[in-house]
């Protein structure tokens, strides 16, 4: 499916202009603030082999061949005799909810710091998150936890893993369109220690050496206030694509695991070559009509799903490593932080300063369904 924020373009022309020829299009959304945050406490890989007391040489090479560095996790406290015993899935929701609503506060403040925003300005609010179940859901209680105006609109995406955050931008973006001067935020917020088990088996340590707690914060606005109609800084959105892959519907997947009780993650080994073979698909179609070609796109912001998924897209639409260095220092220096991972890279693009104008980037992420999900973006 491809979704167009505004008329469809045919040409790199029209997409300059904003606007197909005799028709008053409204304002494309753009991006003005992105903020991030995490919870309080970072491991090396050694060190979470050793909180989970694994010697299993196999599951010791899969830690170290993860090309993570570091990750944030909140891991259950030692007990007098030094061990770190499994929580409850009771315990777990109690800790997805408290690391959910402060590091969400944290990034929400500091994508509209960055964004010249406050709290005041904001008029739609959407939550992402997939570590736990919460009703009322996470948006709400941000609005009470922060004071947020109780009028302001919102939302919450569950359930939709690692790709949510690009989701929920299309969502939003359709949201800002409809609404030209407010500011929408999505906000990311994981907390991945909640879905943690302490057991041995394979299928446990594949995720467990993966993700890491995270949350992101991204603002949106469409055209400018009254009292300064001209359109704010920052990348629009052009339109976005996506592409489902019915065949591995069961890939990806975080559901009950009778055996311990709880919810548990899985992971196919094979996803990182299936969501490889689809990637060029899925950003073919959203070029389609543009002008554009792969090598026409500069910013490559890519979910940091693992080595191997990094590596699988890297190949199969011929980029090269400097593409996405984002993508391979976030997952360095954060793990898997799952929905909100590829705005930790748009961060750092940021920072880095090296955006022009007229330039374009391709926004990708992935997660259960199999699905691919993407943005084009213009600056």
């Amino acid at each position: 499916m491809t979704i167009d924020i505004e008329s469809p373009v045919t040409t790199a022309q029209l997409l300059e202009s904003g606007a197909l020829p005799g028709t008053q299009s409204p304002p494309r959304p753009r991006i003005v603030g992105v903020g991030t945050a995490t919870s309080p406490t970072s491991y090396t890989q050694e060190e979470v082999l050793e909180a989970f007391d694994i010697t299993d040489p196999r599951i010791r090479s899969l830690f170290a061949n993860s090309a993570i560095e570091r990750r944030y996790l909140t891991l259950p406290d030692e007990d007098d005799d030094g061990i770190r015993h499994p929580e409850p899935q009771g315990d777990l929701l109690d800790k997805h909810k408290a690391l959910a609503v402060d590091m969400g506060a944290e990034a929400l403040q500091a994508c509209l710091k960055r964004a010249g925003a406050q709290l005041s300005d904001l008029r739609h609010l959407c939550c992402v998150t997939s570590t736990g179940f919460l009703t009322p859901g996470l948006s709400a209680l941000m609005i009470r936890e922060l004071g947020i105006d109780r009028h302001c609109s919102r939302s919450d995406i569950v359930g939709m893993g690692c790709n949510a955050g690009l989701n929920a931008l299309g969502v939003v973006a359709g949201w800002a369109t409809a609404h030209p001067g407010e500011l929408a935020v999505v906000l990311c917020a994981e907390a991945c220690s909640a879905a943690y088990a302490m057991d041995s088996t394979m299928r446990t340590a594949v995720v467990n050496s993966l993700f890491g707690d995270g949350s992101a914060a991204i603002a949106l606005v469409a055209g400018g206030q009254d009292d300064t109609p001209a359109e704010p800084e920052g990348p629009r959105i052009i339109k976005f694509a996506s592409c489902i892959i019915p065949e591995a519907f069961d890939a990806m997947r975080y559901d009950w695991d009778r055996a311990q009780n709880r919810f548990s993650f899985f992971l196919d080994p094979q996803i990182p070559y299936v969501v490889g073979a689809h990637a060029e698909i899925v950003v073919d179609r959203l070029l389609q009509g543009t002008g554009l070609r792969r090598s026409d796109i500069a910013h490559w912001l890519v979910h940091s799903g693992g080595k191997k998924v990094i590596d699988a897209v890297t190949v199969n639409l011929g980029l090269i490593r400097h593409d996405l260095r984002h993508t391979v220092g976030v997952l360095r220096d954060y793990g898997n932080v799952s929905s909100g991972s590829f705005l930790f890279s748009y961060e750092r693009l940021l920072d880095e300063r090296v955006t022009r104008p007229g330039e374009y980037g391709v926004l990708m992420t992935m997660g259960p369904g199999s699905t691919i999900e993407t943005a084009l973006v213009q600056w």
